[in-house]
């Protein structure tokens, strides 16, 4: 199961979290709804590239991600989104599009969007597209050591 390299590292940690089934759902406003989480609270996780080397960024399900920022706070000459078929590999304990926000677990820098840091807590994929782990931001940030910073803009309201 996808989830328990994940468990076993939190419980290992000390940290205290919470397990979420919902039903299955694939893009983070589906999931928001689906487990009746906040969008702020929900963490997408996006692979990118950073001069061509692997990375996490990851922001709440309300923001979308600003490649020129990422650039300026990374200092990489260029940042683009990472195919799937570029990092499939790294996660092969987890659905494809479903990766936990612990990108020090599978060997890649993280970088967090200011805003998820502003909540008490956070939600985010446990490597299926039918289970959440919701913890305190706090815990998360001692764990994963991200660099947090303004990497995405406000989605705008969907008709």
């Amino acid at each position: 199961m996808p989830a328990q390299k994940l468990k076993r590292f939190l419980e290992e940690s000390f940290v205290r979290y919470v397990s979420i089934q919902h039903s299955p759902a694939f893009t983070a406003q589906e999931v928001a709804a689906s487990a009746h989480i906040p969008g702020r609270e929900l963490a997408k996780t996006v692979v990118v590239k950073l001069d061509g080397t692997i990375a996490m960024v990851v922001l709440p399900a309300t923001r979308q991600l600003d490649l020129d920022q990422l650039e300026q706070v990374t200092g990489a000459h260029t940042a683009s989104l990472a195919s799937e078929k570029e990092f499939q590999a790294m996660f092969p304990d987890c659905d494809p599009g479903a990766m936990p926000p612990f990108g020090n677990l599978y060997g890649m820098r993280i970088f967090v969007d200011e805003q998820l840091a502003l909540d008490e807590q956070i939600a985010f994929n446990a490597g299926t597209h039918a289970e959440l782990i919701q913890m305190a931001f706090e815990d998360f940030e001692r764990l994963v050591k991200p660099t947090v910073a303004p990497l995405a803009w406000r989605l705008k309201a969907q008709v």
